[in-house]
């Protein structure tokens, strides 16, 4: 049985050469699904000099142009055999554009191609991804620039630590999503913990660094990693304990190993900590393989 039925993808139709189309497809091709892709196209600027009719008719030519170029799209994933549908609108919002369609559609996923944004950009003005991984309702699949369109390696990053009293259901999200997606790919799953030894130690000892106590807590960390690997069933050759914060171990273990998908957590944040983003949010910049957020 399939674990997808329905995909959204949200396309920039000016960036003609994104891998998103081919991700998606290879995914709905897979899984069997119906792939709905929409266009949101941005309007052309308003020059003074320019007659308003003659702003128009470009506006017009633009919309048909981009409209011309997805059908061609549509014709070509038909002809492989895809059920597919197509749109192309104006981006007003684009934020709340995307999360409507979300909110009408209800697909098991919502892809979309990242968006690279600029540290000094990033400590400005939110990110459009990390408006979606905050917002939607539906887990998102974020593309990155490299990585199989069909993915081969898929690894369920979870948090093995009892820090958080919310790390149980979340890991089982994660893992449920990670293996769907495996199952309908063909792909390997491995399960990661990246864990964080030094932010641990602080947690448990008030602030208070102790050397003394540093093996135990990794090993202790270690056991209890491996206990959830071996719940999941997850043979011991794809489950890996990594040391390190989240952000540089997961991004190392990713380029390193060739992995395509991260399938990772996202928490709604508050106050300080939502100013300055999440592990998943900062993964964004920092692997060049696709990230699936529940």
């Amino acid at each position: 049985m399939s674990q997808y039925t329905c995909l959204l993808l949200i396309i920039d139709p000016a960036l003609r050469d994104s891998p998103a189309i081919t991700h998606a497809a290879a995914l709905a091709r897979a899984s069997g699904a119906t792939l709905h892709i929409v266009a949101l196209a941005t309007r052309l600027k308003i020059f003074p000099l320019v007659q308003k009719d003659v702003w128009e008719k470009a506006q017009a030519a633009s919309l048909q142009g981009h409209r011309d170029w997805l059908t061609q799209q549509d014709n070509n994933l038909q002809a492989l055999g895809l059920k597919v549908t197509t749109q192309v609108e104006w981006a007003d919002d684009l934020k709340q554009n995307i999360l409507d369609y979300v909110a009408e559609m209800k697909p098991d996923l919502l892809i979309k191609q990242v968006q690279q944004e600029s540290a000094l950009k990033r400590a400005f003005f939110t990110p459009l991804d990390w408006k979606l991984l905050r917002e939607s309702t539906v887990p998102v699949y974020l593309i990155g620039a490299a990585g199989h369109a069909l993915p081969h390696i898929i690894v369920a990053a979870v948090d093995a630590s009892d820090t958080q009293a919310t790390n149980g259901d979340l890991n089982d999200r994660i893992v449920e999503q990670a293996n769907a997606m495996a199952l309908q790919c063909g792909a390997e799953l491995h399960l990661l913990y990246a864990c964080d030894i030094s932010a641990l130690y602080m947690t448990d000892m008030g602030g208070l660094a102790v050397t003394d106590l540093m093996e135990d807590l990794q090993s202790t960390e270690k056991d209890r990693f491996f206990e959830l690997a071996q719940r999941y069933g997850v043979p011991p050759d794809r489950h890996h304990f990594v040391l390190g914060s989240p952000v540089s171990a997961l991004s190392h273990f990713a380029i390193q190993e060739g992995v395509d998908v991260i399938v990772m957590g996202r928490v709604r944040y508050r106050g300080l900590e939502k100013l300055l983003g999440s592990t998943t949010e900062h993964i964004l910049y920092q692997v060049p393989c696709s990230i699936l957020a529940v």
